[in-house]
């Protein structure tokens, strides 16, 4: 991400990484938020399809400091798809359901940008290709999609914290009394602030993300299985 960038003294290949995130965080963001809205169109609520919400389009989804926060330390967040809950038949499930779309979609996408990334790494290391074509095109487009998978899999991961007013607090619901779960909402705000403090502190004390440490052993776990796939 760009803190990276600049604590490593401005290195190409920071820079070449940062300038890759940039679609791959407008995408994805955005098809986050796209699947919360279909998530609950699906399930009777037009609020986000009628507000233009229902799109791929990032204009209509992100959020400024979500994305800035993207960019800078790699964990951020888009402007929350509306949700009128009365207009599910059960709005516990309802919302739970629309929240955990989101993290899900990112998932999805974790996982068919590690196929594509198994699959050109199997193509172009049988294809006769120079050396300056394989340094310039062939680990651009292996990096592209690498941290198209591991950004994907951060985001689901840091969305599924239970925590408001991230979508784990959502799924939450179902299982937190009302006065509980509503008690903690009044504070969502300040919630917020803390846990964007931590997320932002906490790597730079103990050196490590324990969110990036989540989905590494994800990635791990999805790299294998796929390795179990034949020709792969």
């Amino acid at each position: 991400m760009l803190l990276n960038f600049i604590s490593s003294g401005g290195s190409k290949a920071e820079l070449i990484q940062f300038l890759l995130t940039i679609p791959i965080i407008l995408f994805s963001l955005s098809f986050h938020e796209y699947s919360h809205a279909y998530a609950a169109y699906k399930m009777g609520d037009p609020t986000a399809r009628n507000l233009g919400r229902m799109t791929l389009n990032p204009i209509k989804h992100l959020d400024p400091l979500g994305t800035v926060m993207m960019l800078l330390i790699g964990f951020g967040y888009a402007k929350p798809v509306p949700v009128n809950s009365r207009n599910f038949k059960n709005a516990k499930k309802g919302m739970a359901l629309t929240a955990f779309a989101g993290p899900l979609s990112n998932l999805f996408l974790a996982i068919v940008s590690a196929l594509i990334l198994r699959i050109l790494i199997v193509v172009l290391n049988g294809a006769t290709i120079t050396a300056e074509f394989q340094f310039n095109f062939y680990t651009l487009l292996l990096d592209f999609f690498y941290l198209f998978h591991i950004l994907n899999l951060s985001l689901a991961v840091f969305n599924m914290i239970p925590i408001p007013p991230l979508d784990g607090s959502r799924l939450a619901n179902i299982f937190l009394p009302d006065k509980i779960y509503f008690g903690l909402m009044k504070y969502e705000r300040y919630i917020m602030i803390a846990l964007i403090a931590v997320v932002f502190i906490l790597p730079r004390v103990t050196d490590v993300s324990p969110v990036w440490w989540v989905a590494s052993k994800i990635s791990s776990g999805i790299m294998w299985l796929i390795g179990l796939i034949p020709g792969l």
